[in-house]
């Protein structure tokens, strides 16, 4: 029997009618309600909306559909997963073990990284080998913190999981879900290469300390998409067993635990800028897929006033960031965290797409604020950057277009799709476009 008729048999097909002629809010709703009464049956897991955090499991479904249909804008955009999904296939897998260099603990399979922006202020000397004392150089990557391989190493990582995820979901292409499997297996859960559930050591700074609340960013962004990554391979992926759903799910919540409760954590929370968004982001996205939905309701209700009521501005620009050196870089990559963090809301009953701060600002202000630079490039943008990148925009405004802003939908045509093609039809959610590697 067909996929398709096996959809007309199971009732879902009428999703599909739904997409051809109703709105994204009318399918979203349309989809559960066709889906809810088959997902409880065994064996069926790949006909039912994935449990993800950021993502919007409904859509992914009915994404699947499209493609049955031959929606050419899908099939281009999965074209473009696939390349990066046929890549990650055989690369890895990544784990923190592996690395010569010993955190102060003594254990390997604690996380290390080096603050990217800060360099020696002295000649290296037989007295002073290091340099030492340290000073910032805001956006100027020392080369030396590439020394320390566990930073790069999972971003490569967490960028393959969600790749090889997304693409055995729409293709079914077993060897995609059980090369995921193993990359998730091996950096969280097997005892030889694991990562113990911390960041004490995160973005330490040479002759200064091992670690600081800071260095938490360098999860906050790629360790949701884990999240959703494992969600969607739950729905009855080869390689990826219930015992492995459960041990990651555990090991999320002690990291959550960590995140919360740890003078890192609560310092990272504390942060007014986008480490503040991102801490918020992590957090809650962890909670909503440990079943901790009170905390991920409570993070997302005070995101209200401690995000969205400081960091945007009544013109939508963000104070925060472009008070950086990156200033396009670090507005777009707030706004990562905020449309993300909306979409978590979107699970969990806030609404903060909807959310309009004392001055008038808002998400989608803020979206608007960066339209004219988005379509018209650098000389749209009256703040410097060292390293202005057009398209890094185009996700948050995909985000916005989605959530009914009219002048982001009008502006989309207008905005270059980064050099490995628009993937937001296929994984429906910002990303950071341009560099992340260096962000600190």
């Amino acid at each position: 029997m067909s996929p398709l008729r096996n959809l007309r048999r199971l009732g879902v097909l009428a999703v599909v009618t739904a997409t051809l002629g109703g709105s994204l809010s009318g399918i979203a709703a349309a989809a559960p309600a066709t889906t809810a009464g088959v997902c409880s049956l065994p064996g069926i897991e790949r006909l039912c909306p994935p449990k993800t955090v950021v993502l919007d499991g409904n859509r992914l479904l009915l994404t699947k559909l499209a493609l049955l249909l031959g929606d050419r804008t899908v099939k281009t955009s999965l074209g473009n997963l696939v390349k990066q999904a046929d890549v990650a296939v055989t690369a890895g897998p990544w784990t923190v073990a592996d690395k010569e260099r010993v955190p102060t603990s003594g254990d390997k399979h604690d996380y290390l990284s080096l603050a990217p922006y800060w360099w020696p202020s002295r000649p290296k000397t037989a007295a002073n080998p290091l340099g030492c004392p340290y000073v910032q150089r805001d956006g100027v990557l020392n080369p030396e913190t590439t020394a320390v391989p566990d930073k790069a190493e999972r971003l490569k990582a967490f960028s393959s999981i969600y790749q090889l995820s997304l693409a055995w979901y729409y293709t079914g292409k077993a060897d995609y879900a059980r090369r995921a499997a193993l990359d998730l297996r091996t950096w969280f859960l097997d005892a030889a290469t694991k990562m113990n559930p911390n960041l004490n050591f995160a973005q330490g700074i040479p002759c200064k300390n091992d670690g600081r609340g800071i260095g938490i960013i360098e999860f906050s962004y790629t360790f949701t998409q884990v999240l959703d990554a494992a969600a969607i391979l739950s729905t009855g992926a080869p390689g990826w067993s219930k015992a492995d759903e459960g041990a990651f799910k555990g090991w999320s919540s002690e990291f959550l635990a960590w995140l919360r409760t740890s003078q890192y954590g609560q310092d990272e929370a504390a942060a007014q800028n986008n480490h503040g968004t991102f801490m918020d982001m992590l957090t809650a996205g962890i909670a909503l897929y440990t079943g901790q939905s009170g905390v991920t309701k409570d993070i997302l209700e005070k995101a209200k006033a401690g995000r969205i009521d400081h960091q945007i501005a009544a013109d939508g620009s963000q104070p925060e960031e472009i008070a950086r050196t990156r200033t396009f870089h670090y507005s777009t990559f707030n706004l990562v965290a905020l449309t993300r963090l909306a979409q978590i809301g979107s699970h969990a009953g806030v609404d903060l797409w909807g959310y309009r701060n004392p001055q008038g600002g808002s998400i989608t202000k803020a979206v608007d604020f960066l339209l004219p630079a988005a379509t018209g490039g650098a000389a749209q943008w009256h703040y410097p950057d060292l390293n202005f990148t057009q398209y890094a925009a185009l996700d948050s405004v995909h985000a916005a277009a989605d959530a009914g802003d009219r002048l982001a939908r009008a502006a989309l045509p207008k905005v270059p799709a980064p050099p490995g093609g628009d993937l937001y039809p296929v994984r429906p959610a910002a990303e950071q476009l341009d560099d992340i590697s260096t962000t600190g």
